[in-house]
């Protein structure tokens, strides 16, 4: 079931650039995020609502200025048509709490050949514990 909140609770929880960011589906600018070249080893999750999101083995250096990974878990997100800019896209959200997060492209590493660039305001990041 999709968590649910009107815009005025999703004001009270996140900051001001992560609401823009998730909720009207903004973009942090390239190179700016704590997470295009962080290294850590664990688990990425929704800002929003804390879902687990993509494992820290499948993020890869993509030279585009945003954290990319090749995979998702299985379930996590929700591929929606984006043809906003004068281009046709697909939109990566949440499933959980249909919160924006970026983009997947066709030109990513294998195993799968795709790349979820994904803005770094739209998570978090637990440690893998021992």
């Amino acid at each position: 079931m999709k968590i649910k909140k009107s815009d005025q609770e999703w004001i009270e929880q996140l900051s001001p650039e992560e609401f823009y960011v998730c909720r009207q589906h903004g973009t942090e600018r390239a190179f700016t995020g704590k997470f295009y070249n962080f290294k850590g080893d664990g688990i990425y999750s929704c800002v929003c609502c804390g879902a687990p999101l993509f494992d820290s083995e499948t993020k890869f250096d993509s030279g585009t200025g945003w954290p990319s990974y090749f995979e998702p878990f299985e379930g996590a997100i929700d591929e929606y048509r984006d043809i906003s800019h004068g281009m046709i896209r697909v939109e990566v959200r949440c499933s959980k709490c249909d919160a924006h997060l970026g983009h997947v492209f066709p030109d990513g590493p294998e195993p799968t050949g795709l790349r979820y660039c994904i803005n770094s305001v739209c998570l978090t990041f637990q440690e893998r514990e021992d």
